[in-house]
């Protein structure tokens, strides 16, 4: 009897010992990349990098995270520190992320604190890993996964100190919203290769100046989907989201954007994709001539803002648009039809080519809507397991437009090269 209890027992105990195991990790993740460039992207005083000369920089990131996970409870905290060689500024040291995850057997969980939000394509919300500096949001997130369906709502309240005697005004620390709340759900249904998710966000921003406060915050919200149909080797992929609400001065917004791509795969090696983005514009948008200053008053916003994803992944390779801005905020939107292939000859390389043909989505007062055309190639090769080098070139010939928006000198010559070094270490993983 003793014996037939013992047996009985043992896989109770081995169950609830296995329930009960803790796990500790310690990573880093080394990113170094070197950069020359030609004309595209504004000087660090927001005037245009109108230049005749190259520009050549070293940039380095660096991640040092500890994940803890048990039954039921997870934590994860990871410093980051970025900067440019030689520079004496020193870089920027922060936290990127510093959260602790609490879950229920059902499907139920919270997860509060610094963390990364990315979901679907990253077009809206996104970790925008090619940034020097990962982005991240604070946020309490609730939220249920299961049965093939994922709901997740999450909010957010910044300030710059806390201040008992009243508000502060929020200047833009980690994130330009002063509050932000948001809904995330999404479904997949295997048989008919489907996943569809919808997002509704709000975001107030902090009207006025830190110099001139006003007091009033502004809210804009977002609503929006995004579609993905997968049958064997196709994937379609398509999003819609429309902005409306009030920006920081209070004018009200009425933009919108769409975008459909198509991938194909007709073995392990190969792949190609098409597609085309539109992002809506502000009216007679027009900027001054050299020498001039003053813009047209606008008394609607019409030019869509991409907010927090991963802008680098879209609308071209070069980020001369939606990573810069344009003049006093307003945009006069964007078209981007590309089309590129890649070619992974084995297991550790990778080949990819793509073309770009960007346009302005409104009429401009002063210049006509083609921006110019962009050839973008790019190859990776794993050295090891936690090692990775990767290298690109761009070019891009820009039209009379880009001269006008002060992306480009005279000749209209565009030119961007880059080498990247990726590693990540694990230095420790243990259970108990």
């Amino acid at each position: 009897m003793r014996l037939r209890l013992t047996l009985i027992l043992l896989p109770l105990i081995a169950a609830g010992a296995l329930a009960q195991e803790r796990s500790l990790s310690i990573d880093a993740d080394f990113l170094t990349r070197g950069e020359v460039r030609h004309g595209g992207l504004p000087n660090v005083d927001g005037e245009s990098a109108v230049s005749k000369d190259y520009a050549s920089f070293i940039l380095e990131r660096t991640l040092l995270g500890m994940s803890l996970a048990k039954k039921n409870l997870s934590a994860k905290v990871t410093a980051q520190h970025s900067g440019t060689w030689g520079s004496s500024e020193g870089g920027v040291l922060n936290i990127y992320e510093a959260w602790v995850r609490m879950s229920s057997p059902g499907g139920l969980f919270f997860k509060v604190g610094r963390q990364n939000l990315s979901y679907d394509d990253q077009r809206i919300f996104g970790a925008d890993d090619w940034a020097m500096t990962a982005r991240s949001h604070d946020v309490l997130l609730a939220g249920y996964e299961g049965h093939g369906q994922k709901i997740h709502v999450f909010g957010a309240f910044n300030q710059n100190v806390a201040n008992i005697n009243g508000g502060t005004y929020y200047a833009g620390g980690l994130q330009p919203y002063k509050t932000m709340g948001a809904a995330w759900y999404h479904i997949d249904v295997p048989d008919w290769h489907l996943g569809a998710s919808l997002l509704l966000m709000d975001a107030g921003m902090q009207g006025g100046e830190k110099d001139k406060p006003d007091e009033r915050t502004y809210h804009q919200q977002l609503a929006g989907t995004y579609l993905s149909f997968t049958p064997h080797r196709w994937k379609a992929e398509a999003a819609y989201y429309r902005q409306m609400g009030k920006g920081e001065q209070g004018l009200p917004i009425r933009a919108w954007m769409a975008s459909g791509k198509v991938s194909y795969t007709p073995s392990g090696r190969w792949s190609f994709y098409s597609g085309y983005d539109y992002m809506s514009g502000d009216k007679d948008f027009a900027t001054p001539s050299s020498g001039q200053i003053g813009v047209i008053r606008h008394s609607v916003i019409k030019g869509f803002s991409s907010l927090y994803g991963s802008h680098h992944k879209f609308y071209g390779a070069m980020d001369f648009f939606y990573v810069t801005t344009y003049v006093h905020g307003f945009t006069p939107g964007l078209q981007n039809i590309f089309i590129g292939g890649r070619w992974s000859p084995g297991k550790k390389a990778s080949f990819d080519a793509s073309y770009h043909f960007l346009a302005t989505a409104t009429e401009l007062q002063n210049a006509g809507k083609p921006l110019g055309h962009e050839i973008e190639l790019a190859s990776s090769y794993r050295l090891s397991s936690e090692a990775k080098v990767s290298l690109g070139f761009s070019y891009m010939r820009g039209t009379e437009t880009m001269v006008v928006l002060k992306r480009t000198d005279e000749n209209r010559q565009l030119r961007w090269g880059w080498i990247m070094l990726t590693v990540t270490p694990k230095f420790f993983s243990g259970k108990w």
